[in-house]
């Protein structure tokens, strides 16, 4: 959905660095997967396509915080 975000705090060596994946158009969402010691942010379609992909290793991320999109009622 538009509007979805996640922002991601990783340790790089010292300071941190922070990072924002967000669903920049109508009908996409931000998707979380973790995997054998990373984690993988995904903007995807409808349709279930990966428009971008960002992976980190879990070792290094310091927070990592789901926004969903505000619902229009």
């Amino acid at each position: 959905m538009k509007g979805d975000r996640v922002e991601i705090v990783i340790d790089a060596g010292g300071t941190p660095r922070t990072y924002e994946i967000v669903a920049t158009r109508a009908g996409r969402r931000v998707e979380v997967a973790t995997r054998r010691g990373l984690v993988e942010v995904s903007e995807v379609t409808r349709s279930g396509t990966p428009v971008r992909t960002a992976r980190f290793m879990s070792s290094r991320i310091l927070a990592l915080v789901e926004h969903p999109a505000d619902e229009i009622t």
